[in-house]
């Protein structure tokens, strides 16, 4: 039997305002579409919708750079204030030059500006209002799994992807923050290869591969596709936190 990976992002998902009750949109939403929820379904949410429901903005207006911002502001030629913000998302500077600062998130992310955002911020076109990740996406995916487990009765996987760039390679793609319900990592060594070759080093990213392949329907700009329902991703349910994904420091051989 051929094998199959469907994957479905509805066109008319609302904007989100903090507060919403994103297991609620999802569902309305993906019955408008005629789109049924199935046992095995992934669902891939943007970072975004799970920040604005959270409530996850912050405000320039607000904050007051220290001298160690101020310095790195001059440095990559960013805002103090927004580079205080990313220092208070961040637990270590990488890297800081022109027009780019590279941190490492508390979530154990390296990313550019601690993920933060101030692009389709509906009603915020003041560019003072920025968006931060989740504070914790892993239980951020679990809570709306198990609503909308609740709510369907099948067996559902949730992941949160992001949107980064990658060392040696141009562009952007999608990347798991946060999953539940679904392997992140699936650890192949000690299987076998077509002929026989025991596997030393394989392991497989799915939370990422996954989110990828949602970002190629979601986009990066105004597409409004914030939703993704794949459909056919046979892997096993743990262990599911984004966390699994994350190189140890100490095997980490470009830093």
């Amino acid at each position: 039997m051929t094998k199959r990976l469907e994957l479905l992002a509805p066109e008319k998902f609302p904007l989100v305002e903090p507060g919403d009750d994103l297991p609620a949109l999802i569902r309305n939403t993906l019955k408008q579409e005629g789109i049924e929820l199935r046992s095995g379904d992934v669902l891939v949410l943007a970072q975004k919708i799970v920040s604005k429901s959270e409530g996850r903005f912050a405000d320039l207006a607000d904050v007051t750079p220290t001298p160690e911002a101020s310095e790195l502001a001059s440095k990559c030629d960013k805002d103090p204030r927004l580079v205080q913000l990313i220092l208070d998302q961040s637990d270590e500077v990488l890297r800081c030059v022109p027009g780019v600062l590279i941190v490492r998130h508390k979530l154990g992310c390296v990313m550019a500006n601690a993920g933060i955002d101030h692009s389709n911020l509906s009603g915020n076109s003041d560019d003072e209002c920025v968006l931060l990740l989740p504070e914790d996406p892993d239980r951020s995916a679990g809570k709306i799994r198990r609503a909308l487990e609740r709510e369907t009765g099948h067996e559902l996987a949730v992941i949160i992807n992001d949107s980064f760039g990658r060392p040696w390679r141009m562009g952007t793609t999608g990347v798991c923050i946060g999953c539940d319900g679904i392997a992140s990592l699936v650890d192949q060594r000690g299987d076998t290869d077509l002929f026989g070759r025991e596997l030393e080093v394989t392991q497989v990213a799915v939370g990422d591969e996954l989110s990828t392949a949602a970002s190629v329907l979601m986009g990066q700009a105004g597409e409004a596709r914030p939703l993704v329902v794949i459909r056919g991703a046979d892997f096993p349910r743990e262990p599911s936190a984004a966390h699994h994904l994350l190189r140890p420091v100490a095997e980490d051989l470009f830093l």
